[in-house]
């Protein structure tokens, strides 16, 4: 397949994930719960999650955002749902790993995640793209498991929001 018909497949996927998102909406039941803000361009993300039996039984996000932020939230829910906190949190490390440019790693693991990779080649983009996959560290690692509020600063970050 010619490169052009490449990028063309990529950025088909990504436009489905954006304008038909996967888990979007609200859960009733969260015990998770987090928003974060990308100032830097306004997207604004609420993501909400139950952990059962040790596994993320169900996600949902909603919130408002560019085209690279919400299908980079559709693709990390479907890639974390059924997964344990520690297999979400090496998904988080691994998708924060290929954004700064690590090229020795099998991106497969992020499923359809992966094809995000070449929105390192936009700088101003990855704190679009990795909104939601900080929110889901952030809220896996609060000890107020409600709703918290903050802010992206800078993707490399490992603390990447304020309270």
């Amino acid at each position: 397949m010619a490169l052009s018909k490449l990028d063309n497949l990529y950025r088909q996927v990504i436009l489905d994930h954006a304008q038909h998102p996967h888990h979007h909406g609200h859960l009733t039941t969260a015990d998770h719960e987090i928003e974060l803000r990308n100032p830097t361009c306004g997207d604004v993300l609420q993501l909400e999650l139950v952990l059962e039996d040790d596994q993320i039984s169900q996600i949902a996000f909603s919130g408002e955002g560019c085209t690279i932020s919400q299908a980079s939230a559709s693709m990390m829910t479907d890639a974390v749902m059924h997964k344990t906190p520690a297999q979400a949190e090496a998904m988080i490390e691994r998708f924060s790993d290929m954004m700064i440019g690590d090229r020795d790693e099998d991106w497969s693991l992020l499923e359809d995640a992966a094809i995000l990779q070449g929105v390192q080649q936009f700088p101003a983009r990855i704190k679009c793209a990795t909104l939601a996959w900080k929110a889901l560290h952030k809220a896996l690692k609060s000890d107020d498991q409600r709703t918290t509020t903050g802010q992206i600063m800078n993707h490399a970050e490992t603390e990447e929001t304020n309270q």
